[in-house]
């Protein structure tokens, strides 16, 4: 029994002894007969970014290697590895994709799969558009979008546009010619065929704000008349003076009713927190005349302010002042309005025919001929010399030619026999077509010597003086200077007024003189 179980052991060794012989096989005959690749394919698949990047993945059996020509004529064909991928980028089309599979022996299967690159759509296009604030007519245009290139943007004032083109991150800009609206247009590219647009209507408005001077050929001066008033932009047909503008506005007034006018709305609500006194120049046919302008909110009437004043000369140019300082400049005011002659019925001749232009806004007066001493704005503050007193006053002897509620007052005291007082004006006076001095005087005796000098601001040698004599006494008469002498080359700036040249004054009634009105005529 134990002799059994030791040839059954010793027999166990040798069969596993003989198991773990090494065994040597060079036989390599399989790659001869390795098959043709086969089953071939290829997966595409496309960034959505409108690169163009395409990740090509070949697929087969039997295959070592592959070989992928791009179609799209690049010469170089791209090598892969069995389970791996390759990234080309192409431009949007179709492209006939060809994979060539290798195996161990070099035997080759080939495929050829249609590859189509189809560039998506710009999403969420958003487009800034915004009126430039130094240039009504400017516009300033941005845009952004996913999955795209580029923009192009047509803005739409001229036929057969050539688009311009610019970047995300940039702004393009662009000035219209002229007012109206306009259709902008802006397309983003994917850098294929999908576009994304959008589309808008721009409105270039050039806004009617005070000045009005009636000179912009691109403003709208539209005045909506009411009543018989017939308001119209129209070529100066009286250039002279202190108005030499090419463009004016002109008033007639017709039958209607006695407060027939005209209005025009501005574009914004007028500033009167800092300047609250209107100015406006005026041509009329005749002295007198009622010249109404008044202020009202856009939408409510009710909310209004006027001022009236009157005209002082006739067939010449005039700057009138309406004092505003009373108005509630927490109001809105939109709306101009302006009433000739309110209370009277117009008869559309020539007599009710005014000229009016240069509608502004300012904060002070300029003291400018005529002088009228009415005005509470205006600093009438005389310079006395030599005995000379001047002051302005309400007027003690309302009467005759004179019932104004002002006028200066001349007080000769004793000092030197020229003793007088001079104004300076704000600007120098214009002796280009009128030259005759007018003034109304109050004297206490006939033939008081009356002396009007005009002189250069800064050099008192360069001057013009005329005297002439009273002829009435203790009323109101209106003396003639005659300049029509004057040298117009000089500049003239300072007013000089002496009573009685000649005679010592003693600051008594005898020497006391009233004056208004100085204007040239």
């Amino acid at each position: 029994m134990k002799a059994l179980k030791y040839f059954l052991g010793v027999g166990l060794l040798v069969s596993i002894l003989a198991g773990c012989t090494k065994e040597t096989n060079d036989d390599v005959s399989f790659v001869e007969t390795a098959a043709v690749p086969d089953q071939l394919s290829a997966l595409f698949e496309i960034t959505q970014d409108n690169s163009g990047r395409v990740t090509i993945t070949p697929n087969g059996n039997g295959v070592a290697a592959y070989e992928v020509f791009y179609g799209d004529g690049t010469t170089t064909p791209g090598k892969v590895a069995p389970g791996k991928s390759i990234q080309h980028v192409y431009a949007e089309g179709v492209y006939n994709v060809k994979i060539v599979a290798r195996n161990l022996n070099g035997k080759t299967a080939e495929v050829t799969k249609q590859l189509t690159v189809s560039f998506r759509a710009p999403e969420n296009l958003e487009v800034t558009s915004a009126i430039d604030p130094s240039n009504n007519f400017k516009i300033n245009v941005s845009a952004t979008a996913l999955y795209e290139t580029s923009f192009k943007v047509y803005f739409g004032d001229v036929p057969n546009e050539i688009p311009r083109s610019f970047m995300e991150g940039e702004t393009v800009s662009h000035i219209y010619a002229a007012t109206g609206t306009y259709t902008l247009r802006v397309v983003a590219l994917s850098g294929g065929a999908a576009t994304t647009q959008v589309t808008r209507s721009i409105t270039i408005v050039d806004p009617v704000l005070l000045p009005l001077t009636f000179e912009s050929p691109t403003l709208n001066y539209t005045f909506n008349n009411f009543d018989g008033g017939n308001a119209t932009i129209v070529s100066n047909p009286q250039i002279s003076g202190i108005n030499t503008s090419a463009k004016v506005g002109k008033m007639v007034k017709g039958p209607g009713q006695v407060w027939g006018g005209s209005w025009i709305g501005l574009s914004s609500p007028i500033d009167f927190s800092s300047n609250k006194i209107f100015r406006m120049k005026v041509f009329s046919p005749r002295v007198g005349a009622k010249v109404l302008l008044k202020v009202e909110n856009a939408t409510n009437s009710g909310i209004n302010y006027e001022k009236e004043v009157t005209t002082t000369v006739a067939n010449a140019w005039e700057d009138l002042v309406f004092d505003y300082t009373g108005i509630n400049a927490s109001n809105s005011y939109h709306h101009i309005v302006l009433i000739f002659e309110l209370g009277i019925m117009g008869d559309g001749s020539s007599n009710f025919t005014f000229l009016f232009d240069d509608i502004r806004l300012v904060n002070s007066v300029p003291l400018v001929l005529p002088m009228t001493f009415e005005t509470p704005l205006v600093d009438y503050t005389f310079t006395n010399f030599d005995g000379g007193n001047v002051a302005v006053i309400d007027n003690p002897q309302s009467s005759g030619i004179n019932t104004s509620a002002k006028v200066a007052r001349m007080i000769k005291n004793p000092g030197q026999t020229w003793g007088g007082s001079f104004i300076s004006l704000s600007s120098p006076i214009d002796f280009s077509t009128l030259r005759t001095f007018k003034m109304k005087v109050y004297s206490p005796r006939v033939g008081a010597k009356v002396l009007l000098k005009v002189e250069n601001q800064s050099n008192g040698a360069v001057n013009f003086e005329k005297e002439v004599l009273t002829t009435v006494a203790n009323a109101w008469e209106e003396l003639t200077f005659d300049y029509s002498a004057i040298n117009t080359s000089n500049s003239y700036q300072k007013i000089v007024l002496i009573f009685d040249n000649g005679t010592m004054g003693d600051g008594s009634s005898n020497f006391t003189f009233y004056f208004d009105d100085i204007k040239l005529n």
